[in-house]
């Protein structure tokens, strides 16, 4: 069962265990630099808005309701991360226009190893982008679907979906039973209020896909358990469309957000960057079909375009460090 609060997406299992809860929201973030540097984590800025497609269903485009799901506005270039929250054990496989974002192959059912095209929370407490190196993910930025840029058309050659695909699946009861004790995953949320505003460049295009941005610093974690230990009979899917934030109103009535701040005036106001690091985590290695694709801007230089605006190196002088099972306001003991 799916239910949408807050802005959450809500994956609970009841039938497998009282406790088998997932918390997806999507971030609100910075668009680092597209530069080929690598940059550490961008913070949360605050959750997207999320909407029932069929709370809309005569204005969004036909093919919103056949997918069903939500949707959240975007401005073009701009970007965002997917934040897991909950303490019990879940298989996540993400895509954007069904083209995975860890392996880059095209929608498979169920989950596979070898290469291991899915996360396993809590160990895996977010995704910024594709995994197109070990360690090294290129950031989700939102770009006109139909424009050549998203992942999707640079892989199939078509623009058919967009969005982004989640498919969730629980461990299975007895296996939680035996091996979890409850423990709240990390945050990287921003307190306070993002109040710089910036111009960007739009388009009135209604549907988007997302784009391989700049480089950041971000495992993808090999998944400690058997992959007889997830509970395959049970899972969730949901369809999370991406609307340029121009047609926002349009379609709901409301305002979208403003527009977030560039990583050169955030880094410019002196506040943090982050790096999360897992004592326990293995990284698994980066994908060769998403390692071939190319950024916004390498692909926007060669159509003789300037998609992304305001791409200047940001000067990162504040990093916090994050640690897997710190918990917000706990006080880690040192040595004396």
């Amino acid at each position: 069962m799916i239910e949408l609060k807050d802005y959450n997406l809500c994956f609970r299992f009841p039938e497998v265990h009282e406790q088998a809860e997932l918390r997806i929201n999507f971030q609100r973030t910075l668009r680092i630099p597209d530069n080929d540097k690598e940059y550490p984590l961008p913070p949360g800025l605050g959750n997207f808005p999320l909407e029932h497609v069929d709370d809309y269903s005569e204005r969004v485009p036909e093919r919103w309701i056949e997918h069903g799901g939500v949707m959240l506005p975007m401005y073009q270039s701009e970007a965002l991360w997917v934040n897991f929250s909950g303490f019990y054990p879940f298989a996540v496989k993400v895509a954007t226009g069904k083209i995975n974002a860890v392996t880059g192959e095209s929608w498979k059912k169920g989950l596979n190893r070898g290469p291991q095209d899915y996360m396993a929370t809590p160990r895996q407490p977010w995704l910024d982008g594709y995994c197109v190196e070990k360690g090294v993910i290129r950031q989700f930025v939102a770009m006109p679907l139909g424009s050549g840029y998203s992942a999707e058309e640079q892989i199939t050659g078509e623009a058919e979906h967009g969005g982004l695909q989640i498919v969730v699946y629980p461990l299975k009861r007895e296996v939680f039973e035996r091996r979890y004790r409850t423990a709240p995953s990390a945050s990287r949320f921003l307190t306070g209020e993002a109040i710089m505003c910036v111009k960007s460049v739009r388009s009135a295009a209604p549907d988007m896909g997302l784009a391989p941005g700049g480089k950041m610093r971000q495992e993808i974690y090999d998944d400690p358990n058997h992959l007889e230990d997830w509970d395959q009979r049970h899972s969730s899917r949901c369809f999370v469309h991406i609307a340029n934030s121009l047609m926002w109103k349009d379609f709901t009535g409301n305002n979208p957000p403003t527009v977030p701040p560039t990583a050169r005036q955030y880094s410019k106001a002196g506040l943090p960057w982050f790096d999360y690091y897992s004592d326990n985590g293995t990284a698994v290695e980066g994908s060769d079909i998403l390692s071939k694709l190319k950024s916004v801007v390498k692909l926007g230089k060669e159509k003789g375009d300037v998609p992304l605006p305001e791409n200047e190196p940001a000067e990162i002088n504040k990093v916090v460090k994050l640690r897997e099972g710190l918990k917000k306001h706990q006080v880690r003991e040192g040595s004396f």
